[in-house]
């Protein structure tokens, strides 16, 4: 096999991995890339192949950035099948349509607004070409190994992080080539842990947190000071979340919370279309996850779903404390624009982000303390106390990945890093291989390697992509 780094390359995002044999080609995973500008411009820019050839694609999980460009990968040409878990599937379907009516929305704003720098500004796909796409989809269970291409098989194994998210292991009879998707937590509250003893001989692994080790503080008892404190000065809690995952996380916290009468127990919302629906599959899917039925119910009692604009609306019409959990969670786009709109210049308020802010995105700069921010072509001011809660991620440290790596069965022939900053990625290649002495490389944009046992070789990306 022959593998290709498309994206997620030196950034944790456009996750997309081109593995070719002599005679099949297939895309592990497919994802937008975020953040930077000149990083979602490469969105636009097209593949260094024809999508037409892929025979495949297969999903470790459904997060945009792993599944976004699937819609514009089959409107180029892809004709194949997409393979991923039922529940991948079922969260796909979410997300994918409304990642189009998004961008469809985005572009007529702009075109209405006249802020875009396109004239007219286009949607770099539409809802129907993710509807589209949702046709090809195979959904397989975990444990099954599924034929993705002449000689190749792909197995699906659990790997934490969110509701269907994958390990993936390619075997063409020759070798085996595990992918870790986005890794979870041995401990998270709601998903179980990634399944452990694997022998692949090559590793693509995720770095997102290859220099950062999660803290030991509580993230409900910070949660709860953050609430209270708010609360206490007249304000409310807006909370930019990641619809899947994140929010159902947060729901949880904020449910233990007011039953164990650390926070008082004042209205909150769950104000973004995806993420209702992905709670309702949360709900649904409670042989996959950690909660049990009861427990699902109890959350479900909380919270106020809010799915039409009306609805949304109404939420500004209110007075008194209350908390607002929506949709996106780095503030790229959705709903909470217009809520950051409506309170980020009250400094009674508090925006609380819960997850990690990519480079660039509206997030990371109001973290890093900007006084505006520019939001549909407005400059708003920010006032409102902006913090964050840094123990919620679902991603595994750099701690819990060597733990979830000295449980191998045997050492891969090479490690190739992907899914993190530089720094980050460069970090975890050398805790790799001075904690475990294993072959470790960080892959760069456009960079290749030919994986055969005994035989492999790694390329620098101005070496010519002639196996694509």
């Amino acid at each position: 096999m022959k593998i290709t780094f498309l994206g997620a390359t030196e950034t944790v995002t456009g996750s997309k991995f081109l593995v070719a044999s002599n005679t099949v080609r297939i895309m592990v995973d497919c994802g937008l890339f975020q953040g930077y500008k000149h990083l979602r411009r490469r969105n636009r820019r097209p593949l260094p192949f024809d999508p037409g050839m892929l025979d495949a694609v297969v999903l470790t999980h459904a997060h945009i950035d792993h599944s976004g460009y699937l819609p514009l990968l089959a409107k180029n040409g892809f004709s194949g099948p997409v393979y991923c878990t039922k529940t991948t599937h079922h969260l796909c379907e979410i997300l994918l349509p409304d990642s189009g009516r998004i961008h469809e929305e985005d572009a007529a704003y702009a075109n209405k607004k006249g802020f875009s720098s396109h004239k007219p500004a286009k949607p770099l796909y539409t809802e129907e070409d993710a509807l589209n796409v949702l046709e090809q989809f195979t959904p397989v269970e975990y444990g099954q190994s599924v034929g993705v291409g002449e000689k190749i098989d792909a197995r699906f194994m659990q790997a934490g992080h969110i509701l269907g998210a994958s390990l993936i292991q390619l075997n063409d009879g020759e070798s085996k080539l595990l992918f870790s998707g986005d890794l979870g937590r041995p401990d998270d509250p709601l998903m179980r842990a990634p399944e452990t003893g694997h022998d692949p001989d090559f590793l693509v692994l995720e770095s997102t947190y290859g220099k950062r080790k999660h803290g030991e503080q509580n993230a409900q008892e910070e949660l709860a000071e953050v609430v209270n404190r708010t609360i206490n000065r007249g304000g409310l809690v807006l909370i930019p979340s990641f619809a899947v995952g994140r929010a159902q996380l947060l729901l949880y916290h904020l449910q233990q919370l007011m039953e164990k009468e650390q926070i008082p127990e004042i209205p909150v919302f769950l104000d973004s279309p995806m993420a209702v629906k992905v709670t309702d599959i949360f709900y649904k899917s409670t042989h996959i996850h950690r909660l049990e039925p009861e427990e699902c119910e109890k959350i479900n009692e909380m919270v106020t779903f809010t799915s039409s604009v009306e609805e949304s609306k109404a939420i500004n019409r209110q007075s008194g404390p209350r908390i607002i959990v929506s949709a996106s969670g780095m503030a790229t786009g959705g709903r909470v624009l217009h809520h950051l709109k409506h309170y980020a210049g009250n400094e009674q308020n508090t925006v609380l982000f819960a997850g990690y802010q990519a480079g660039g995105t509206r997030g990371a700069k109001m973290l890093a303390g900007v006084p505006q921010i520019k939001i549909h072509g407005r400059h708003i001011p920010v006032r409102a106390e902006v913090t964050e809660l840094e123990n919620l991620s679902a991603h595994a440290d750099y701690q819990e990945i060597l733990d979830w790596l000295k449980k191998f069965k045997s050492k891969p022939e090479m490690t190739f890093l992907v899914h993190g900053s530089p720094e980050s990625a460069d970090n975890m290649r050398l805790l790799i291989s001075d904690h475990l002495g294993w072959d470790c490389r960080v892959a760069e944009y456009k960079s290749r390697a030919e994986l055969k046992p005994g035989e492999s070789q790694f390329y620098r990306p101005e070496i010519p992509e002639t196996h694509v």
